[in-house]
């Protein structure tokens, strides 16, 4: 099962809603080489929209870290938002929550709010 992905922009965030699961293989490829095109694109405030994420292995984990570094490398904030209770609890047990910090939420109006004001 490939990763859908679409992005959009509100309030000059770019929002880009995942759909299906970050696992090993393609679709971890797919979002590495899409946050990688929408940086490229001079995108400087990203928020991935987890609502939709049904499954994250280890792999998918190690991406989400990996882009989150590439977006800080290139000047920009990359945050997380509907992530779901089980995601999180991964999150939290990984300890990668840390990397994440405040940029984790299960509302995203509240991340693009606070990235849009330059937060």
């Amino acid at each position: 099962m490939t990763l859908k992905m679409s992005n959009r922009e509100v309030d000059g965030v770019t929002v880009v809603a995942l759909d299906g699961r970050i696992v090993l293989g393609e679709e971890t490829n797919s979002l590495r080489e899409k946050v990688k095109g929408l940086l490229g694109e001079g995108k400087q405030k990203l928020v991935l929209d987890m609502s939709n994420v049904s499954l994250i292995d280890s792999a998918g984990l190690g991406t989400l870290v990996g882009v989150h570094q590439s977006a800080r490398t290139r000047g920009a904030s990359l945050s997380l938002c509907n992530v779901g209770s089980k995601i999180k609890e991964l999150l939290v047990m990984t300890r990668l929550i840390v990397i994440f910090g405040e940029g984790v939420s299960n509302n995203e109006a509240e991340v693009v709010r606070a990235l849009s004001k330059g937060a």
